[in-house]
């Protein structure tokens, strides 16, 4: 009895480890499993982040930079950092500087305006000129005019400012009498308020009715030739002067983001086309100013701002179209000091 209960134990526990042995082999090898983690070939890569192609970078201006505190006025010759990688994705329609041409009715009699329909403005000496802040019921205009002012033979620059800001911002952070002054030409500056944001109207659809708003102020516009300066989504308002028979030139400072009708009348297909002249910069927007350009056999193109206006070259100076792809990027350009006094300088104005 004894031998044949030993001889069942024996079969039962043969099998049970029968068993174990089939289900162990059932399991991957670990010798498998490191061989993938230490050979790098059969690691799959690590994904690396690539720049968007032109066409899908965010239109949308950049907010706008810190000011640069230099006591001494010298522009930074650092570039700002670029922006947040949030301005690298692809644009969504509600993030574009898109156009619009609708304005909100303007009261007949603005609350600022004297018995005598005169504008109220303020006026004190910045860097040596006099300077206004004329109230009107369209936002802020500033006016400057350097030191060695001569009105007999003076012209007219008018700065309208992108996107993030308004006239009152950008004249203090972009430090605009700072780069009026340093282009030495002789000229009267005006900065108007102009849209801040995709949902604000423009502020002066037509040139005529600013021009007003400085003379209501008792501010005498000089005669000589009149220059119009647009940085970013300032298109919007510039788009709609270029059949103003007063403008002469016309700089886009990275904002021909849309409009491109209105810029071929200006320099092309208009009228008084033949007595214009386009400077392009271009940043952010530099697919579509290259492309711009490209229709025009008589467009010169040149890579990077010089650091003189000797760098300009006779043929660059005296361009109908002349397209610059920048260095500098969105922001940059407005507030470095090194684009908007070298570029005053290779327009119609006379120097200082």
């Amino acid at each position: 009895m004894k031998l044949f209960v030993a001889f069942v134990v024996g079969l039962l526990v043969s099998g049970m480890a029968a068993g174990s042995t089939a289900r162990a082999g059932d399991l991957p090898e670990d010798h498998d499993q490191d061989h993938d983690r230490d050979d790098p070939a059969g690691a799959e890569p690590t994904p690396q982040h690539e720049l968007p192609a032109p066409s899908q970078v965010d239109p949308t201006p950049h907010p706008r930079a810190s000011p640069v505190d230099d006591e001494s006025g010298a522009p930074d010759d650092s570039e700002p950092a670029p922006p947040p990688r949030s301005h690298l994705r692809a644009p969504s329609p509600a993030h574009k500087a898109r156009l619009s041409l609708t304005t909100r009715p303007h009261p007949a009699r603005s609350r600022v305006e004297d018995d005598d329909g005169r504008l109220d403005k303020r006026e004190d000496t910045v860097l040596g000129g006099k300077h206004f802040r004329i109230a009107t019921a369209r936002g802020a205009v500033h006016v400057w005019v350097p030191p060695d002012y001569d009105r007999e033979t003076a012209g007219t620059v008018i700065y309208v400012h992108g996107y993030y800001t308004d006239a009152d911002g950008a004249w203090r952070e972009h430090d605009l009498a700072r780069q009026f002054r340093a282009s030495h030409q002789n000229a009267m500056f005006i900065v108007p308020d102009a849209p801040a944001g995709n949902d604000d109207d423009v502020k002066w659809p037509a040139l005529k009715d600013l021009r007003k708003a400085v003379t209501r102020a008792n501010i005498h516009l000089p005669d000589g030739p009149v220059v119009v300066i647009g940085h970013s989504g300032a298109f919007r308002t510039v788009m709609q002067w270029v059949d103003h028979r007063l403008v002469d030139q016309i700089i886009l400072l990275d904002a021909l983001y849309a409009g491109e009708a209105a810029f071929d009348e200006y320099i092309a297909s208009g009228k008084r086309a033949d007595d214009h002249k386009l400077i392009v910069v271009a940043a952010s927007t530099a697919e579509e100013s290259a492309s711009f350009a490209r229709r025009y056999k008589f467009a010169v193109a040149r890579e990077r701002m010089p650091s003189t206006v000797g760098g300009f070259t006779r043929r660059e100076r005296n361009a109908k179209l002349l397209y610059i792809r920048s260095q500098f990027e969105h922001m940059a350009i407005v507030t470095s000091g090194k684009v908007i006094p070298m570029l005053l300088r290779v327009t119609p104005l006379k120097a200082l």
